[in-house]
């Protein structure tokens, strides 16, 4: 559909009225209530397998030998996802650093607050020695102390992209002997090939959304606000085992803008309804997103763009190659959407942000589908193919499912949906 042919599509539709709801959520009974299936519910996370001490371990091999390669000496984590991933240690951040020392050769250290090193020692799995710091001593001398014992008293020392710029600069001013470069060539080669544990439990994830986007669905009802969606599917999440994390719906003109509008909403019949919804499973996050319409016939035009929508979401997926560079996703699902007409390039309306992100532990990981990553697709790597096409001021399409790469190239977590009156096959 070209620019100057959609500008033309008449926007009132025909045919008869649907309960959108019901019909793009395929209710088992007409009789049953939305919130009586959401009661329903029940865990679907009972059997899946966390990742074990062992997984762990050979991750930090894996480190230990990308350090080996870049001649880093040792790398250091702050707290949050990437000393997780290597050591299963879960703790918030504070103004207090508590962080894990991965060295090019030994076993993992922690440094934390002293008040809260029995706490910590409850919670290690891999690693054992602890480098307490009191409240009135200086805690990077405990960073410093621990590279002693490895045997390193100058070299390269890597810092994890999240490491907070005020424990770097602590660092750096008790011990400027060292030099302090990036650890991505260490954490990122690590963390972008997912094993076939991880996807599994991205794969549940993934399956606890789309069950928990079909009942959301079911409670949107004219007059209605976007949170009558989202909280249902934060209580679907939580009901089936996982930990919610986002559930977003837009109506209208709303959503036009792929994160939503400040603007009061006002569900209509005939609104476009475009919603994006995650949760985790075991850390691993999902994230789809599907457009449909409610309560009416789509207009032509909704058609239209919703058709175009789904192809440039299929260029996306034949052009995830092994071998081929991740920009090339996105450059064959632009094609699509700007030889229709829209864009060019980021320009409205049409595609205004790159077509996918990595996901994993993280929502957005590396790994994006985006206008010149010459990163090669390989076999592990997981992330979306979203193209977006938003006409600001009448209403916006996209199309949202997750992929993992494999031998034999690209496998889709959700299946794309069939079409607007049906979200999911």
């Amino acid at each position: 559909m070209k620019r100057r042919d959609f500008m033309n599509v008449s926007a009132l539709g025909t045919g008869a009225t649907i309960l959108g709801s019901i019909t793009a959520c395929e209710a088992s009974s007409q009789a049953e209530t939305p919130m009586s299936a959401l009661d329903q519910l029940t865990s679907r996370t009972k059997d899946i397998k966390p990742i074990s001490v062992e997984e762990r371990m050979a991750r930090i091999a894996k480190a230990q030998d990308l350090m080996d390669k870049n001649n880093i000496q040792a790398i250091l984590l702050d707290a949050g996802t990437s000393m997780d991933y290597f050591t299963g240690m879960k703790w918030g951040g504070s103004e207090r650093p508590m962080l894990a020392i991965i060295p090019a050769k030994g076993e993992v250290s922690y440094i934390c607050p002293g008040f809260e090193e029995e706490r910590l020692h409850e919670l290690i799995i891999i690693g054992k020695k602890v480098y307490p710091w009191q409240e009135d001593e200086n805690p990077y001398l405990q960073i410093k102390n621990a590279l002693s014992e490895y045997g390193i008293e100058s070299g390269t020392i890597g810092i994890e992209e999240r490491v907070r710029f005020f424990i770097v600069d602590g660092f750096k001013k008790i011990a400027p002997q060292f030099e302090l470069v990036s650890a991505d060539p260490v954490t990122i080669p690590c963390r972008l090939i997912k094993s076939a544990n991880e996807i599994a439990l991205m794969q549940r994830a993934t399956e606890i959304t789309i069950e928990a986007i079909k009942i959301g669905l079911t409670f949107l009802k004219e007059g209605g606000s976007p949170s009558d969606f989202s909280s249902a599917v934060a209580q679907a999440h939580q009901k089936m085992g996982a930990k919610h994390a986002f559930a977003l719906a837009n109506f209208g003109e709303a959503s036009a803008f792929p994160h939503g509008s400040i603007q009061p909403q006002i569900l209509k019949k005939g609104d476009v309804v475009l919603v994006d919804c995650g949760c985790e499973v075991e850390g691993y996050n999902s994230d789809i997103s599907r457009t449909i319409v409610f309560g009416a016939e789509p207009t032509a035009r909704q058609q239209e763009v919703w058709n175009l929508e789904k192809e440039a979401q299929a260029a996306g997926f034949e052009a995830a190659k092994l071998g081929a560079p991740m920009g090339d996703i996105d450059a064959a699902s632009r094609k699509v959407i700007t030889d229709a007409g829209f864009g060019p390039d980021y320009q409205l309306p049409g595609l205004p942000h790159r077509t996918g992100h990595g996901i994993g532990m993280d929502g957005h990981e590396w790994g994006n589908a985006v206008r010149g990553n010459e990163l090669i697709l390989e076999p592990g790597m997981c992330f979306s193919i979203e193209p977006n096409i938003s006409i600001v001021g009448e209403f916006g399409v996209r199309h949202e499912d997750c992929v993992y790469m494999t031998e034999s190239g690209p496998v889709w977590f959700s299946k794309p949906s069939p079409s607007i009156s049906q979200p999911f096959e």
